[in-house]
């Protein structure tokens, strides 16, 4: 029986051996199925696979696969940081409890699926910025702090505050945050103030001192050119430095009203560059070291108009794979006038 990689449990078993439209071989038969598996099929572009259970029963498809469990807890998310985001606007402060109500089990989930560039792929859609972006905020501000060896607890602390850095955006009028154009000096003083209002807010929801300092501190930067306090490197709390790269990652690769978002890889390069003097080097250096290796088996686009696969990080210049294109190979290390355009699943 054929199913749907997306309807697929993890737990099933392969059915037959597994082989992409180019005839690479992708999965063996027998292969238990887990959510690096499914990734990997969808990797690949695969999307009916045969699958049976351990005792050769066929598996029923109607159960979620734990992408969409992922990705429904993604739409909680949101929904859950509109709330606190109206609630902010209308009283000043918010209900914590919602916090913790729709972090907790996304975080679980999170636990499962090792394949950050798949998730933020998922999360590359039209809802309203500010919200999708607090998403991948507190998701990537969670897995830097656990690839920096942060217990499970200040894991979730660190992720909590990252979710919350733009809790006072609420405050800037909606038109000064949508405008397409440049700001005015007076208009960006404005905007700068969503740090502050943001530690106001988060102070006067709940006891937790350094949630509403990381909001404050999230856009200052080591070489003391952030604000609103110019703060210094060891001036800057270590969860703030977290939160920082991931939140500058988050919006370089979003979609804005008076910027276009850029791809994945290039922007990982642009926070090496800022790792010197910006942002803290150990965090940054540590979120390129274990997300690259989640961009080998991406589809992607070259400036060329050829559609390719990332088969190895390339040990010369990470930053630029080596990429089949079908037959041939290009070292983009090599070929500095190509480029990828866009990165896909």
């Amino acid at each position: 029986m054929r199913v749907h990689v997306m309807d697929v449990k993890p737990g099933d078993y392969l059915g037959t051996d597994t082989f992409n439209a180019r005839g690479l071989h992708v999965l063996s038969k027998g292969t238990q199925l887990r959510m690096d598996e499914i990734s990997k099929l969808l990797q690949h572009g695969i999307d009916y696979i045969d699958i049976e259970t351990l005792e050769g029963t066929l598996s029923p498809p109607h159960k979620p696969s734990v992408i969409q469990t992922v990705t429904a807890s993604f739409d909680t998310m949101i929904d859950g940081f509109e709330t606190l985001y109206l609630e902010a606007l209308t009283k000043g402060s918010f209900n914590p409890s919602v916090v913790d109500d729709v972090l907790q089990p996304t975080l679980q989930s999170l636990d499962k699926h090792k394949d950050v560039v798949t998730l933020l792929l998922l999360l590359d859609r039209e809802d309203e910025y500010t919200y999708n972006h607090s998403l991948q905020v507190g998701m990537l501000s969670y897995y830097i702090a656990t690839w920096l060896g942060y217990s499970k607890q200040e894991c979730y602390e660190i992720s909590r505050a990252g979710y919350l850095i733009d809790i006072g955006k609420c405050r800037i009028s909606p038109d000064l945050l949508n405008k397409p154009g440049k700001l005015t000096v007076e208009e960006f003083e404005e905007v700068k103030r969503h740090t502050t209002y943001g530690y106001e807010i988060i102070r006067n929801s709940m006891d937790n001192p350094t949630a509403a300092m990381v909001a404050l501190q999230h856009h200052e930067r080591e070489d003391g050119s952030g604000y609103p306090a110019n703060l210094t490197k060891s001036e800057i709390h270590p969860y703030a430095q977290i939160a920082a790269v991931a939140d500058v990652y988050s919006a370089m690769t979003s979609p804005r009203v008076y910027q276009s978002k850029q791809e994945l890889i290039s922007v990982l390069h642009e926070l090496h560059n800022l790792s010197f003097g910006k942002l803290n080097g150990k965090t940054v250096h540590a979120f390129i070291q274990h997300l690259m290796p989640n961009f080998i088996g991406k589809r992607v686009l070259l400036d060329t108009g050829d559609m390719g696969v990332i088969v190895m990080n390339n040990p010369i210049d990470v930053f630029r794979p080596l990429v089949q294109v079908d037959h041939k190979f290009l070292d983009l290390s090599r070929e500095r006038s190509v480029s990828i355009v866009e990165i896909y699943t």
